[in-house]
């Protein structure tokens, strides 16, 4: 097949789903892949406001966004005709309009395991459900109950979160190790964790959920730094990790639908899309895959990564932004796939 007609089949694809869906809203749950800004109204040393990040966002300003412009969600928002960005709830100046349409609870290090977002003094899975709670009370107040709810019920909700549980717990450091002694164990701990949030969205009347799945952890640049991999190949025993996670994950959203009536839970692949990208760069226009713009691209992320940080020439030849996320480039082909290959999936 021609490039050509791969792009207009591409296409095509693309506006039948947009001209099919009809969600209300986005409203998006998880870690710093999604954080449009919450952890800067936080007490917290994982922030992203400020230079370099965001300097190829509309504006050239730093949002809180951990990358260099737009997030996969920003992208899912626009292809919906929804809105061309989604805005932190935490922002204090928000317009009734903006939270018509959708926002962020999103925090950036945060993790499905409470663990998690404590090291860094970051919102936890379950206190984003508490500000989620507040959102449906404004949401009630400003166009009543009964339309409220239709509302919840037609927004699309995205949940991506997870890699920093295993980064920050299980294969860099042996805090849950410990506990767990298995990684098996650890995946069922979470998995389990998981489901309750997923429920509780349910039980206030969310019924479109799509869930992500981990990346391939072995592929960050951090993680090669990390391990001394000199040859820079992805670490094969975590991406295998991932893999086996998003396997259990495929089958637990699939037997949760099966319990939730009127529910579309919905599973976002993110690790072979993020694969074919490090593999394939050429493919995509891209060249550097194994570090990332900022500084050397090993090892600089949040605080290392700032103004003073020498940058690549290009940024869009780079996968990754710094030595943990990705660049705007890589977002917006991933948002491809997920609009491809997911969003279909809810109207079936």
């Amino acid at each position: 097949m021609s490039s050509t007609m791969f792009l207009v089949m591409v296409m095509y694809v693309c506006i039948r789903v947009v001209e099919s869906s009809n969600f209300s809203s986005l409203l998006v749950f998880g870690d710093s892949t999604v954080d449009s800004g919450n952890n800067n109204y936080l007490l917290t040393i994982s922030k992203a406001n400020y230079f370099p990040y965001g300097i190829d966002f509309p504006g050239h300003v730093p949002t809180g966004r951990f990358s260099n412009g737009k997030l996969v969600s920003d992208f899912l928002a626009s292809a919906l005709n929804i809105k061309d960005t989604v805005p932190p709830f935490l922002n204090p100046n928000l317009s009734d309009e903006e939270l018509l349409t959708g926002v962020s609870f999103a925090s950036g290090q945060s993790g499905i395991d409470e663990f998690t977002p404590s090291l860094t003094n970051v919102l936890s899975m379950e206190q984003q459900v508490e500000y989620f709670r507040a959102y449906t009370v404004k949401l009630k107040e400003m166009v009543g109950e009964d339309e409220a709810m239709q509302r919840l019920g037609d927004a699309l909700v995205l949940i991506s979160v997870g890699s920093n549980d295993f980064i920050l717990n299980f294969h860099d450091f042996p805090t849950r190790r410990v506990l767990f002694i298995t990684i098996d164990a650890y995946q069922d701990y979470l998995l389990d964790k998981l489901e309750l949030i997923i429920k509780e969205l349910y039980d206030q009347g969310c019924r479109n959920i799509g869930v992500g799945g981990l990346p391939p952890l072995g592929c960050l640049p951090f993680q090669l730094f990390l391990k001394f991999k000199i040859d820079r190949q992805c670490l094969e025993d975590e991406n295998a990790d991932s893999e086996k996670y998003n396997r259990k994950l495929t089958q637990r959203l699939s037997q949760l639908q099966a319990t939730l009536p009127q529910s579309k839970i919905v599973y976002g692949d993110i690790y072979h899309p993020l694969l074919n990208l490090i593999t394939n760069p050429q493919h995509y226009g891209m060249e550097v895959t194994d570090r990332g713009c900022c500084g050397s691209g090993y090892f600089e992320v949040i605080e290392i990564c700032n103004a003073f940080t020498p940058l690549c020439s290009n940024h869009s030849k780079y996968v990754f932004w710094d030595s943990i996320h990705l660049t705007e480039a890589s977002y917006y082909y991933l948002a491809d796939s997920l609009i491809r290959v997911t969003l279909p999936l809810f109207f079936k």
